[in-house]
């Protein structure tokens, strides 16, 4: 005579196969009034529950069943979703760190977890557990795509595009995931694979499915206007009328943010400004994000300060700052303490007595060390280095922390940066020195015998690191009245979390910068290094004798090409920084003295400024 529980399970496994998740509850529930409840009975019954909405129901179900079974991991992980689901989180915390004690090599479990983590924004944890997830199943896509997104937010580009690898083959992603993966594409200069996961991506039905397809070309039209194809943006806006948007539902305000948004980028480029801010301040008010407010605020800012309207311009860039700094405070919460120090690397100081005990090591000349750019943010960096790689005999890599990650990877191993420098053997730096090209073949593999340039501007406060391990490098500091330099950091909307914390207050980035200069001139005055100042404000007016300069310094027999670099930089597609734009239009004193505008702005921290500024050449 057959089981009836058997019978019963067996009628409720054929259900949850066919999808018939209500018959599945009718029948556990049958069940459950009659007592005669299994363990395989009461895990379909919760699935069945969790899958209908009764969220309520499945979590009575879930505990009970782990509470009978309690060193059963999965039935921890299936209370701690339904949980996160039903908006209980500290509970299903608690419910999925109990599943992942009990299974410490399950990456559900982990991905679980990193899921719960990203809902509080709690970046740092979610990251971690999500490349745990991906450690332990390095194929698990839905884990390695939601570990990016939170290095993404993390500002780790590294871990980024390492849990990205491959990213172009894989399967079509849903809509949504589908436009987070182009966005990290982008940022990494991808922008065919972005495209083609807009392409591929899988849209819902209905209504959804509609403001999806709006959204996607929203999303084209801003990989189109951030790689400075305008023509082409242009024509992709016709799909996305704004009758279309208004008509949208009441409740969708971020399909109609992001439609809005590329209205607004394209009038920017196209010098309407009235327009441009029209379309912020809608934007602005949505209130959709603290990403959504930061990035409206900040074109706003843009579009007045184009008119002349400084005071308000500041005030919208004091709104994003504000925004961003809600983003930051998810990611970096230690660097809010009034005394933190956001650009942690200038506190790292080797004397000319230390660095005279280093012991000598073999390094390579000149011609096979990398050209570095360098100087604070928004000195003129990026202009630099378009002009460099506009020479056939050098290639630029765009902007990479290479050199920063070394120093991180000395922490790694047990070693203290800058003091280990000195205790570094021949054998220590040339492993260094391979991991730097290791990072470098990865982004470029085709460099070949040209001259790599490594422009990364905050490389200035990593000169011990550089001098370790390329002592006859050419470095190249840019410099901009510092004024120009903390205004244009005000008004631009940077990714890295402890760059939006120093951006915060104009007093705590002109802290930044100065010690930032600090620092470099007493490593300037302990390295002695081959060292070009390039001066903002002097190339605009001698932009000839500077390109020949220029050219001298590199040892190029012929640096006219270097004058071309507009026209280099617009056929090369993707920039990273925020330059993009303005390195496409060629040399113009519209950025000379832009901070008298904001004069009242800056009255508070000129004092502070002017010791700085005096040692630098420069005057207010």
């Amino acid at each position: 005579m057959s089981n009836p529980s058997d019978e019963l399970a067996a009628r409720m496994a054929a259900a949850y196969n066919a999808g018939e998740m209500a018959q599945v509850v009718a029948l556990g529930e049958q069940a459950a009034a009659g007592d005669s409840t299994g363990e395989f009975i009461a895990l379909l019954l919760g699935s069945a529950q969790q899958a209908t909405g009764r969220m309520d129901e499945a979590i009575e179900t879930f505990s009970r069943l782990s509470q009978q079974h309690p060193a059963v991991s999965a039935y921890w992980n299936n209370l701690a979703v339904v949980r996160r689901q039903r908006g209980d989180l500290d509970a299903a915390e608690q419910a999925f760190l109990t599943a992942q004690s009990l299974a410490p090599d399950d990456a559900d479990v982990r991905y679980n977890l990193g899921l719960l983590y990203t809902q509080q924004r709690r970046w740092p944890f979610a990251r971690q557990s999500l490349m745990d997830a991906v450690a332990l199943a390095p194929a698990f896509i839905e884990a390695r795509l939601q570990a990016a997104h939170a290095c993404y937010v993390c500002g780790d580009n590294t871990g980024q595009e390492a849990m990205l690898a491959g990213a172009a083959h894989w399967p079509a992603q849903p809509a949504e995931q589908a436009l987070m993966l182009a966005a990290m594409l982008s940022v990494q200069g991808d922008l065919p694979a972005a495209f083609d996961a807009l392409a591929r991506a899988q849209l819902p039905d209905g209504l959804d499915g509609h403001a999806m397809r709006l959204r996607i070309v929203a999303r084209r039209i801003a990989l189109l206007e951030r790689s400075n194809q305008m023509p082409v943006a242009l024509r992709e806006l016709q799909q996305l009328p704004l009758a279309t948007l208004d008509a949208l539902p009441p409740d969708d305000a971020r399909t109609r943010a992001e439609g809005w948004a590329a209205h607004a980028a394209l009038a920017l480029r196209a010098a309407d400004y009235a327009e441009a801010a029209d379309f912020y301040r809608r934007i602005a008010a949505l209130r959709v994000d603290d990403e959504s407010v930061a990035a409206a605020n900040f074109g706003l800012a843009a579009a007045y300060d184009k008119v002349g309207m400084s005071r308000e311009s500041w005030a919208a860039a004091s709104a994003a700052h504000a925004a961003q700094l809600s983003i930051a405070r998810d990611v970096v919460p230690e660097l809010l303490a009034p005394d933190s120090q956001p650009l942690a690397m200038s506190g790292h100081i080797v004397s000319r007595a230390t660095y005279e005990a280093w012991t000598p090591l073999a390094a390579p000349p000149a011609e096979r060390s990398p050209i570095f750019v360098v100087g604070f943010p928004r000195s003129g960096t990026t202009l630099l280095e378009q002009m460099i790689d506009a020479h056939a005999d050098f290639r630029s890599m765009d902007e990479r922390a290479f050199i920063h990650e070394l120093t991180e990877g000395m922490a790694l191993v047990g070693q203290r940066y800058p003091e280990d420098l000195a205790r570094l053997d021949q054998t220590d730096a040339d492993h260094l020195r391979a991991a730097y090209f290791r990072m470098v073949a990865d982004v470029l593999p085709d460099l070949g015998t040209r001259r790599l340039v490594d422009k990364n501007p905050l490389n200035m406060l990593c000169l011990p690191m550089i001098m370790r391990l390329f002592p006859e490098a050419r470095i190249i500091l840019c410099l901009r009245h510092p004024c120009d330099v903390l205004l244009s950091c005000s008004m631009q909307p940077f990714r890295s979390p402890a760059f939006m914390l120093l951006c915060s207050s104009l007093q705590r980035l002109a802290h930044g910068y100065v010690q930032a200069f600090e620092q470099w001139h007493r490593h300037v005055e302990t390295f002695s290094p081959r060292v070009l100042e390039w001066r903002y404000e002097s190339v605009v007016s001698q932009f000839d004798d500077h390109v020949a300069r220029l050219g001298r310094f590199l040892d190029v027999a012929d640096a006219s090409s270097m004058a071309r670099f507009a026209e280099h930089a617009r056929a090369k597609r993707y920039i990273s920084t925020p330059s993009y734009a303005q390195v496409t239009q060629g040399i113009h004193r519209k950025a000379v003295d832009r901070w008298h505008a904001y004069r009242e702005a800056f009255a508070p921290v000129l004092p502070m400024l002017r010791p700085m500024m005096e040692k630098l050449g420069y005057d207010d």
